[in-house]
């Protein structure tokens, strides 16, 4: 979408969406090294994509709202908060936690 035709409210959570994806090649890469393995971090407006072999991760946002979903079938939501922090159910007391802990934990779990 252009900028002169964003949605009002828009800017952050693709400001965060941008931050979400780089986290996320950055943890499949650290993940990766040592047993020289790689995952392809796919990049849209809306949607990113992490595939290592045959497993994936599949997030999908609708504003600050994101849909997740894996390979084993497992998904779930989660919500970008204006700290830069996802909030969802399970993910701890609070149901909040920082952007980089649950980029990480996406990418453990794929990259095992």
């Amino acid at each position: 979408m252009a900028a002169d035709r964003e949605l009002p409210g828009e800017s952050p959570w693709r400001e965060l969406w941008v931050s979400l994806a780089s986290l996320l090649r950055s943890y499949t890469a650290a993940h990766g090294l040592n047993k020289n393995r790689q995952a392809t971090v796919e990049v849209g407006e809306n949607r990113i994509l992490v595939r290592h072999g045959e497993d994936w991760l599949d997030l999908e946002r609708n504003g600050a709202a994101i849909q997740w979903k894996r390979a084993d079938g497992s998904s779930g939501t989660r919500e970008l908060t204006e700290a830069g922090r996802l909030r969802g159910p399970g993910l701890n007391q609070t149901d909040e936690e920082e952007m980089d802990l649950a980029a990480e934990a996406w990418a453990r779990e794929l990259m095992l």
